[in-house]
């Protein structure tokens, strides 16, 4: 019997085709420039991490290189396989999976002490929303901390994404077991003064 495919996400519409120049975008600032107000929620290495919406691969490797263990699931296939290639000297377990199910982190052992989300969360609707971060939170491992930046501003043409309302990643959270630790914003680090960028942490009890 022939497998079905698995259905691609609705949230990587256009990534693929756009794959050049994403990465090239993506690698032109660094994992400290996009990361840094939330840095101090990051545990010491070593630590078991999982970048969701790895995209090119940036923040993985930063973070393999502090020494953590690192998995990176990007369901572009077109930007897992250029950030396998770009990457290639840092110890990466990149996983063709994608919320809001993330069915292939189901091992016993799929716990994690910091997931990473980076421009991620605007590509799923409410209801994907609601259940992607139960999901998230079953993944976390006591004491370990979600991190999310999230992007506000108009949607790129051929683009999957949605406003997503201030309050309601504090709500979900909390009904998920998560207590919010730090919330921030940041200006457009390409330049888009129409874009802006919420950062969220959170952790698990």
């Amino acid at each position: 019997m022939t497998e079905t495919p698995p259905v691609a996400p609705a949230g990587i519409a256009g990534y693929g085709a756009d794959a050049d120049a994403l990465v090239a975008q993506y690698e032109s600032v660094a994992f400290e420039q996009v990361l840094g107000g939330l840095l101090h929620l990051f545990p010491a290495a070593p630590a078991r991490v999982l970048d969701v919406g790895a995209g090119s691969g940036r923040d993985a490797a930063a973070l393999a290189r502090l020494g953590h263990t690192v998995t990176a699931a990007e369901p572009t296939a077109e930007l897992r396989e250029r950030g396998r290639l770009l990457h290639a000297d840092t110890a990466i377990r990149w996983v063709d999976d994608a919320l809001p199910g993330l069915p292939l982190l189901g091992e016993p052992g799929d716990r994690y002490d910091l997931i990473l989300l980076t421009a991620v969360w605007m590509h799923l609707d409410a209801a994907e929303r609601a259940g992607g971060l139960r999901r998230l939170a079953g993944l976390l491992a006591p004491g370990g901390t979600l991190v999310m930046s999230v992007r506000s501003g108009p949607v790129p043409v051929g683009r999957r994404m949605f406003e997503v309302p201030p309050r309601e990643l504090p709500d979900l959270a909390e009904r998920a077991g998560l207590r919010l630790v730090h919330r921030g914003e940041r200006a457009d680090l390409h330049g888009r003064a129409d874009v802006r960028w919420l950062e969220w942490g959170f952790t698990r009890s």
